[in-house]
C-alpha cells in the first residue's frame, strides 16, 4: 500500500520503520528536515509538503502532539486535504481532543476522504516492539481498509465507535493510568516514611487487590529509584488539559 507518514519523533520513527519493513511503499514529510534523515538514508522519499505527501499516498498516518498540530497538518496551507484524492484515508494516531477528531472527520467527508482516529498506548517501547494498544474511532469499513497497516504497529486494535471515539478511549486510558502511577508513588512514599522494605511492600501489594499493571511496571522502578527519563511530563499535562476541557464542556468535570 502507498503510505505517507508524518511525525518522526520518539514514537513515530519505529512505527514508520515497521511499515517500511512490512513492504509498504512509504513516503514521509517532516516539519523539521533533520527528523527525516534516517528515513531518507533508507531511500524513503521525503516530500516538500503535506499536500505532496497526500497526493502520492492512499493512506497517511500521523502522530504529532496537539489538536492544533493535526488541524494544521490536515487543512492548513499545503495541508493534506489539498493533496488527497477521493477515497484516501487519514489515520491520526496522535492524542487530541475528541471534538477535533469529529470536526476533521466531517470536513474530510465533504471531499470523500476517510478518517480514523487511532491513538495508542504503550509508549516508545511498545512502538519499537510493535505491541501498541490501538483505540480506533471512525467508519467500520474505513477501519477495515487500514487494518493491515495498524496490524504492523500494534498488538491490539479495538474499534470503539464513530469518529472521536478512539480519542475518548485514550482520554479514559490516561485518567486510569496516570492516577494509578500517582497512587503507586504515594504508597511507596508512605512505605518509605515508615522505613518499610519497599521491595517487600510491592510484592505484598502485587499479591492482593492492589495488583495492577502500573504497580508491576512503575512500582518496580520506584523501588529501584530508577528515574530515567520516559515520556515528557508536558505531554501528560497536555492530555489532562484535553480531559478537563472536554469534561467541563460536557458537564462532567
Amino acid at each position: 500500500m502507498r503510505v505517507g507518514f508524518v511525525g518522526l519523533g520518539v514514537m513515530g520513527r519505529p512505527m514508520a520503520a515497521h511499515l517500511l519493513a512490512a513492504g509498504h511503499e512509504l513516503a514521509v514529510w517532516a516539519r523539521r528536515p533533520e527528523s527525516a534523515e534516517e528515513m531518507a538514508a533508507q531511500g524513503v522519499p521525503v516530500c516538500a509538503s503535506p499536500a505532496e505527501l497526500a497526493a502520492r499516498s492512499e493512506v497517511v498516518i500521523s502522530i504529532v502532539t496537539t489538536s492544533s498540530d493535526v488541524a494544521a497538518l490536515a487543512f492548513g496551507p499545503r495541508g493534506l486535504a489539498e493533496g488527497f484524492a477521493p477515497g484516501s484515508v487519514h489515520v491520526d494516531m496522535s492524542t487530541i481532543a475528541a471534538s477535533t477528531a469529529r470536526e476533521l472527520a466531517a470536513r474530510y467527508a465533504k471531499q470523500g476522504v476517510g478518517w480514523v482516529d487511532a491513538p495508542v498506548s504503550g509508549g516508545d517501547r511498545a512502538a519499537t516492539e510493535a505491541t501498541l494498544a490501538i483505540m480506533a474511532g471512525g467508519d467500520a469499513a474505513t477501519l477495515e481498509r487500514v487494518r493491515p497497516l495498524l496490524a504492523c504497529l500494534g498488538r491490539t486494535l479495538v474499534h470503539v465507535g464513530d469518529a472521536g471515539a478512539g480519542q475518548v478511549a485514550k482520554a479514559c486510558n490516561q485518567m486510569v493510568m496516570v492516577s494509578a502511577i500517582q497512587a503507586c508513588a504515594e504508597a511507596m512514599h508512605l512505605g518509605r516514611a515508615h522505613d518499610v522494605d519497599l521491595a517487600a511492600l510491592r510484592t505484598a501489594l502485587l499479591g492482593g487487590s492492589a495488583n495492577s499493571r502500573m504497580l508491576e511496571l512503575m512500582g518496580g522502578r520506584m523501588v529501584a529509584r530508577d528515574f530515567a527519563n520516559g515520556i515528557q511530563a508536558r505531554l501528560h499535562h497536555k492530555d489532562f488539559g484535553l480531559i478537563l476541557n472536554e469534561a467541563a464542556a460536557l458537564g462532567v468535570p
